[in-house]
């Protein structure tokens, strides 16, 4: 329990910084010392009881006060038992919570592959609009350079040129919500080998290559022109 206690604070410490893709609220001390049941074994991760309390008939798709169910909540936790046990007992993969976030975006942005990956075998779908910015994952992890995510979300078929409320692709915002380093430029070159479409302008008419010269990131550039950018 005190990975994922830990685990969710440090989430909260990410969404304090203000970007759109870190919105999510994960379970805070007050919610959790509030939990019951299914919500208690799965911020615990233990798949057993999971097993033990659907058995007994509870049902695997309640909802906290934000809106979460137990797989959100084992999601934030990092525990796949739990994730596999509650998805077997029906929890829906791809559930919403209050703000609109489902278990990949939440995988997402945490950076956690492996969480991702045991989220979209249980179903849940790279194709979601979530988030109150009417986003996806794939825009979450491309704002915050989780090139390896990003990776990850384009292999299931996240949409590559979804664009959010924001006016933003996930090519933009891996420029206009990135630092211009290395791992936001990997990300980047992630969109553009997938074959995202690097003249789509944001709601400004400014082009992926305008807003990447605009901000000074050399390396941007050089991979955005070698792709045809204009």
């Amino acid at each position: 329990m005190a990975g994922g206690l830990a685990r969710a604070a440090a989430l909260v410490l990410l969404a304090g910084w203000g970007g759109p893709a870190l919105a999510q609220v994960p379970p805070s001390a007050e919610d959790t010392a509030g939990y019951t049941g299914l919500f208690v074994a799965a911020i615990r991760g233990d798949a057993a009881q999971v097993k033990t309390l659907v058995a007994s008939g509870q049902k695997p798709d309640g909802r906290d006060g934000h809106g979460r169910t137990p797989l959100h909540v084992a999601a934030y936790g990092g525990h796949h038992e739990a994730m596999k046990a509650l998805a077997s007992a029906g929890a829906d993969p791809n559930a919403l919570e209050r703000d609109r976030y489902d278990i990949v975006t939440i995988a997402a942005v945490a950076n956690d592959v492996p969480t991702l990956r045991v989220a979209l075998a249980l179903g849940a779908s790279a194709r979601n609009v979530t988030s109150r910015y009417d986003g996806t994952a794939l825009i979450a992890a491309a704002h915050l350079g989780h090139a390896e995510v990003v990776r990850t979300l384009i292999r299931a078929g996240a949409p590559l040129d979804h664009v959010n409320n924001l006016g933003w692709t996930a090519l933009i915002e891996s420029i206009v919500l990135g630092d211009g380093g290395p791992r936001h430029t990997d990300t980047l070159a992630a969109l553009v080998e997938a074959g995202a479409n690097v003249n789509l302008p944001d709601r400004t008419g400014k082009t992926p290559l305008m807003l990447a010269q605009g901000r000074g990131f050399d390396a941007m550039v050089a991979r955005l022109r070698q792709a045809g950018a204009r």
